[in-house]
């Protein structure tokens, strides 16, 4: 090497930093391990500075308050460092953050994470692997196909089953409602949707669910142009459970009137109510009538996990789809949900092939590609990995004790508020959501509603306890959204005297 002479030791100092410093110094490759270690180091001391100082769910700040912050962000002037950057996310973000590990957040399904998922966040991040081909993924495949088969198991399928991974509920139950629509079609009508489009009968198709159904399905029959006019909402028992008496009704009014019934849409776990719809007898009817049953177990799949508590889900098994939402019931981080079918063959329906990606001719036995069951998806997270390091560090046993935990707790719970005068609970729960609200005597229904409005905005705007809402026949409730094993009867308590509360300072303005 040439020898280069020097002016003076500063300018040494800078040409050993440039030939030191690795080209392309922000890529994560072998010449930047350091520079990983410390970032996520950093980020590392960040998670658990939240950990340590959030005492209550919210901040209680307003997003016209936080935004105003956000008016001084200039992306085409660049930090200087990462202390800087992390500095800024914690004033814009961290600081204000839902904390859904406090057992004072007890509003929607967001449950607290385990540590194994995050780990395994660490490894999905870096790797970067996709989950469509083979090529991409490797052994990513065969996790996430192993555990696909290990859902089917537990859901009652046999080894035909198959499935994928999700981004969601959402999303899963698009997968149900298409494939019910495309085998209809394809199977009763000769028509084949994927190559020709919607048949000239698919104003008359007909789709039942509960009028306490999630409202993604009235979104996904819009999106498949099937209009939300083809959803027949079925009126609920006394416990917000499909009525199977009216379900017949409903079936055979829509035959007299000619229209084509294709599907039941049956809840295992309503998002209002925790409760499940009567599998068994639904999946009578969905055979009686030749119609595709699809499941939307999103809430209700941590029953799979306890054996006290399966039973719940009896008759899951007869379904032709299923959606699961590891997220809501597996103590998973976001996202991480799966989509089952019980027949593998049921699956070729969306199959689209590519020659830059999923060849025809490949042979897929021997290198099995996910992208073939796939809707929405192509380029595809390795978010099995988080549900591998759970259950081979934890197992279904130890998940199963804490879904037990938050039922008991919810059940707790309930005797509470059915104890309580100043309290009126709307139904029990199958799994762990409870309905109620706040209610005074002499106080006219129309003042109760704004008098437990009231209440929830008051708990949202201080961050102390946050607590959900909804309206059941136009009238406004409170709801508690039991996932934190961590939550105590004591903790029920300590909120339920805050409502009571909160109710006495309304009542008393």
């Amino acid at each position: 090497m040439e020898n280069i002479s020097y002016t003076n030791s500063t300018e040494r100092e800078e040409f050993s930093a440039i030939i030191e410093t690795p080209p392309f110094q922000d890529i994560f490759y072998e010449k930047t391990a350091d520079a990983y270690r410390d970032a996520v180091d950093q980020a590392k001391e960040l998670v658990m500075s939240f950990l340590e100082n959030q005492q209550k769910p919210f901040s209680g700040i307003t997003p016209a308050e936080l935004g105003a912050q956000f008016k001084q962000i200039k992306f085409d002037t660049p930090l200087n460092s990462y202390d800087e950057m992390f500095a800024e996310v914690k004033e814009l973000y961290v600081d204000h953050a839902t904390a859904f590990h406090l057992p004072s957040y007890i509003a929607h399904l967001n449950c607290p994470v385990v540590i194994p998922a995050l780990a395994a966040e660490v490894l999905i991040s870096a790797i970067n692997s996709s989950q469509d081909t083979w090529d991409q993924s490797a052994g990513g495949t065969l996790m996430e196909r192993r555990l696909i088969d290990w859902t089917a198991e537990q859901i009652g399928f046999g080894p035909e089953a198959d499935g994928v991974f999700t981004g969601g509920g959402s999303q899963s139950n698009l997968m149900g409602l298409l494939l019910a629509r495309d085998y209809f079609a394809l199977d009763r009508l000769g028509h084949n949707i994927k190559l020709d489009g919607n048949p000239a009968e698919y104003a008359k198709f007909r789709i039942f669910v509960s009028d306490k159904s999630h409202f993604s399905n009235q979104k996904n029959a819009s999106l498949m142009g099937l209009g939300e006019r083809s959803i027949i909402q079925v009126k609920t028992d006394s416990r917000f459970r499909m009525d199977i008496d009216a379900l017949e009704l409903a079936i055979q009014k829509e035959l007299e009137s000619g229209n084509i019934p294709i599907a039941i849409i049956a809840t295992a776990g309503t998002t209002d109510f925790g409760n499940v719809d009567p599998l068994n007898k639904i999946g009578f009817l969905a055979e009686k009538h030749k119609l595709w049953m699809h499941v939307d177990a999103a809430y209700g799949c941590g029953l799979l996990l306890t054996d006290k508590h399966k039973y719940l889900l009896n008759g899951i098994e007869l379904a032709h789809s299923v959606t699961i939402d590891y997220h809501k019931s597996f103590f998973q981080p976001i996202s991480s949900s799966a989509f089952i079918v019980r027949d593998k063959k049921l699956l070729e329906i969306i199959r689209h092939h590519a020659d830059y990606l999923n060849p025809k001719e490949e042979n897929y036995e021997a290198y099995p590609a996910q992208i073939n069951k796939s809707i929405t998806q192509s380029t595809r997270r390795f978010d099995a990995l988080k549900l591998w390091f759970t259950l081979r560090l934890m197992g279904r046993e130890k998940l199963g004790e804490y879904i037990d935990t938050v039922i008991a707790t919810a059940k707790e719970a309930a005797s509470v508020i059915k104890a309580d005068p100043m309290l009126e609970l709307l139904s029990d729960s199958d799994i762990s959501i409870l309905v109620f609200r706040y209610k005074s005597i002499g106080v006219s229904p129309g003042n109760v509603c704004a008098l437990n409005e009231f209440i929830k905005k008051k708990m949202f705007h201080t961050g102390e306890v946050l607590v959900a809402s909804t309206k059941v026949d136009g009238n406004y409730y409170l709801k508690f959204t039991i996932l934190n094993p961590l939550t105590t009867l004591q903790d029920i308590h300590k909120i339920l005297n805050l409502i009571k509360t909160y109710g006495a300072a309304y009542l008393n303005n």
